[in-house]
């Protein structure tokens, strides 16, 4: 064997996790994986083709370079390119083991040529942000502030242009946190910490002592909507992320089928029964194929990834047991923005509507409710995606029609199910408001209240959906057990042709 060659093998276990036996225990002794075994587990076997893993920490000028060499592998940023789910990708990951994962100047450097990669290779990626921020004590390139720094905008560039999932276990701060920030879905385990600035920086602004875990705790996070979705560990967050990002990677084989019989009687009959919507949407889709998003934040309004015949969608829902399923200002902030995520990557959109219409009253306005409800609308006029609409009870006023892509002849589809409603707002409200003089005029207290009743009967005649059909509002009228084939066959039809790209767009971070 030649002298280089020799040299170069020597080098490259140096960089292995092998080579740092007390880094590696200390890491497993904190509950957690290495960078390299946390890849290991997301990419397919031999696939991973490394980027930069001899560089070590810009310190030569303070440090021995035998001691960077052993200490310091990779710059504590593991990158590269890489197959998930048979599918080309990139993946990146902080090392926690190398100085807390903090950003170093050749770990930036690194980023900044992966991410060009990405965007012209429009390779999906998946980035492990755990790490404390920028790195301080980097003294081999001279800067004054590092502001011109460019990996941030390179990451925030490639919104709508390739899907990103970035996970999280324990503390992430300060840049780690905007690396996780701006991705399009965010995976963190139940120990994690997210913040913008760490406790370094919390009392450096004088704001006083913070533990790092009481920065910005799950329970914080993840209610508040800044975390998609919650696991145990980061096995499961690997598990996660290969799940999510195989939504984005096209159709797969049709799943095995529920029996579609069931939802014809999941929807209670009492339009003011509240009932659970996620076991709809999982009857509809292929089995075990449903991820529910952000499930803790704007509770009424469920957000889900799911795959019909094998093809992936989004699905949005109304969870008539939160807010009675009305529209409220984060409901739609987090409809709108997952409209975006699904018309971006070329998702189709199956919306489930019981919905009573916008919340409102002076408690919902304090919210900005005017312009944030607004986004619902805007983001599905701009929807390029197929859009298909199901009323499973009620679909009154404006809300319903923002779940319907801004009216009910938007969606290529739109059906409702036997025992639903529609109508410009609430019916039991409407007749009170229309009849206001008129029960007003009505002294008896009993007698007003059965001529609402009788006035809000014939209005929910007048409402029910094969009247609506009838005058052509909407499509049709099917039987529950009919509305996955119904959806499938719309799909199929609504995607055969290649649709226009739109405009290049990014997807809102929130």
């Amino acid at each position: 064997m030649r002298p280089e060659l020799a040299e170069l093998l020597g080098r490259r276990r140096l960089t292995t996790d092998a080579a740092r036996p007390e880094a590696v225990q200390r890491r497993h002794g904190a509950g957690g994986r290495t960078a390299r075994e946390n890849i290991e587990d997301l990419v397919d076997p031999g696939s991973f083709v490394e980027y930069g893993r001899f560089v070590v920490a810009a310190q030569r000028q303070r440090r021995d370079l035998a001691d960077l060499i052993a200490r310091t592998p990779a710059d504590g940023l593991v990158a590269g390119t890489a197959r998930i789910n048979g599918r080309p990708a990139a993946v990146l990951s902080y090392d926690y083991t190398v100085l807390a994962g903090t950003q170093g100047v050749f770990g930036h450097f690194k980023k900044d040529r992966l991410f060009d990669l990405i965007e012209r290779m429009r390779l999906p990626t998946v980035f492990f942000a755990e790490g404390g921020g920028g790195r301080p004590g980097d003294t081999d390139h001279p800067t004054v502030s590092s502001l011109q720094v460019r990996a941030f905008k390179l990451w925030a560039g490639l919104s709508g242009l390739v899907p990103r999932i970035a996970v999280v276990k324990g503390r992430c701060f300060a840049g780690n946190a905007v690396i996780a920030g701006a991705a399009d879905l965010i995976v963190a385990t139940a120990d994690t910490s997210i913040g913008m600035g760490g406790p370094a920086m919390i009392a450096g602004g004088g704001l006083g002592d913070v533990h790092p875990d009481e920065v910005g705790p799950i329970s914080v996070q993840e209610p508040n909507g800044v975390v998609d979705l919650v696991v145990a560990d980061e096995t499961e967050a690997v598990a996660a992320a290969r799940r999510l990002l195989g939504y984005f990677q096209g159709s797969t084989a049709p799943g095995e089928v529920a029996d579609q019989t069931v939802l014809r009687t999941m929807v209670p009959e009492r339009a003011r029964r509240a009932y659970d919507v996620t076991p709809v949407i999982e009857t509809l889709a292929d089995a075990d194929s449903v991820t529910v998003l952000r499930p803790r934040f704007a509770r009424e309004m469920v957000t889900a990834l799911a795959r019909i015949d094998g093809r992936p969608v989004g699905v949005l829902a109304n969870d008539t047991r939160y807010m009675a399923g009305a529209i409220t200002a984060a409901a739609s902030d987090k409809a709108a923005r997952f409209l975006q995520l699904c018309d971006v990557f070329g998702l189709p959109v199956i919306s489930l509507i019981d919905c009573p219409g916008y919340m409102v009253g002076p408690a919902a306005e304090a919210e900005a409710l005017v312009r944030r409800g607004s986004r619902l609308l805007v983001a599905g006029a701009a929807l390029r995606v197929p859009l298909i609409a199901v009323v499973l009870r009620r679909g009154y006023g404006l809300g319903a029609q923002a779940m319907a892509g801004g009216g009910l002849h938007e969606p290529v589809l739109t059906v409702a199910w036997p025992g639903a409603h529609l109508g410009p707002m609430g019916l039991e409200g409407a007749v009170r408001l229309g009849m206001r003089k008129e029960l007003e005029a009505i002294a008896d207290e009993a007698e007003r209240e059965e001529r609402v009743r009788q006035a809000t009967a014939a209005a929910q005649r007048h409402a029910a959906a094969l009247n609506a059909a009838m005058h052509f509002e909407i499509d049709d009228v099917v039987d529950p057990a009919e509305t996955r084939g119904l959806i499938a066959a719309t799909l199929a039809a609504a995607t055969a042709a290649p649709r226009d790209r739109p405009p290049r767009r990014f997807v809102d971070t929130w």
